[in-house]
């Protein structure tokens, strides 16, 4: 097919959803639909507003705007590359993160907790002056985390140098070079020694077989940001394991575990985790207090040490 075939926007979307959905595209890294993603591509691609597809759907094309549009259509389905690195971009919310395939596309559902402060469990969003963020990938989470939290520092934590120097790119973007510190540590190796009241982290929690079975557009991603062992918990329970060493008496430690959440209460079901409610229902979040870990230090010791 030549892109004589086409004229319009509403032609190439068309063209974009069929081959989409006949290639059997997976969509889990922004889009959650064949329609969507293509009027996001074709869109970006053309350089108009992400949010207005209506007024342009009979635009008629230039024949160089059709071929760069195909170009993409091809990449999507040819490579099943996720579109957040076709485009070099990734959303959360209204923040916009430079992203390639130095780390995995970001999707933490903490980001939609952020804007409210992780109300209600921190009572004083003003008194927060310490954040850590463990696994940053991006830097897409401390970013928020500096905007809604304005009195703190943010350290942010990845034991990937690749990971760090995207960052890096989305901290100069939003030029928080000033509140948001960039540390490459295998979790808290590196970390300053001084107590934060918030410990932030989405680490990777994906079980072996779970990463396995993952669709191709996964494979595109580093297999560091998602294999987690046979239960998906590896790092989760080193992260809980050392949290107290560096959270305030007070502190609070908020996680990612997704569908991990299962294995870590049949492991620790004497722990007090608040699994945090979403519209949709729980999404594999917790919160749990410095003095919790504490009290069960030594059942959490005991299972980190069982780990890799």
């Amino acid at each position: 097919m030549t892109p004589n075939n086409f004229s319009t926007i509403r032609d190439l979307l068309r063209y974009a959803v069929t081959r989409f959905n006949t290639a059997r595209l997976f969509f889990g890294h922004g889009s959650s639909n064949a329609l969507d993603e293509a009027a996001y591509l074709i869109l970006h691609t053309l350089k108009l507003p992400l949010d207005k597809l209506d007024p342009f759907l009979d635009a008629r094309l230039l024949p160089d705007e059709v071929n760069a549009v195909l170009k993409v259509i091809d990449q999507r389905t040819l490579e099943r590359l996720p579109a957040a690195y076709i485009t070099n971009e990734a959303w959360l919310g209204a923040y916009r993160f430079f992203v390639d395939q130095r780390v995995i596309v970001p999707r933490s559902f903490i980001a939609e907790l952020i804007p409210d402060q992780f109300s209600p469990w921190v009572d004083d969003p003003e008194s927060v002056t310490a954040i850590l963020e463990l696994c940053t990938g991006s830097g897409c989470l401390p970013i928020m985390l500096a905007d809604a939290f304005p009195n703190a520092q943010v350290d942010a934590v990845d034991i990937s140098a690749d990971a760090l120097a995207v960052a890096q790119r989305n901290v100069d973007e939003y030029e928080l070079q000033d509140r948001v510190t960039l540390i490459e540590s295998d979790l808290y190796a590196k970390v300053p020694t001084k107590k934060y009241d918030l410990i932030v982290t989405n680490p990777p929690y994906v079980t072996n077989d779970e990463t396995d079975a993952l669709p191709q557009e996964y494979s595109y991603e580093p297999e560091m940001g998602l294999r987690a062992g046979d239960d998906g918990l590896d790092l989760v329970l080193k992260i809980l394991r050392d949290a107290p060493l560096h959270l305030s008496e007070d502190g609070l430690l908020i996680c990612e575990v997704g569908e991990s959440e299962q294995h870590l209460v049949k492991l620790l079901p004497e722990v007090d985790f608040a699994w945090i409610e979403f519209k949709v229902g729980q999404m594999g979040i917790f919160a749990v207090e410095c003095r919790e870990l504490i009290a069960h230090s030594a059942r959490i010791t005991e299972l980190a040490a069982q780990r890799p």
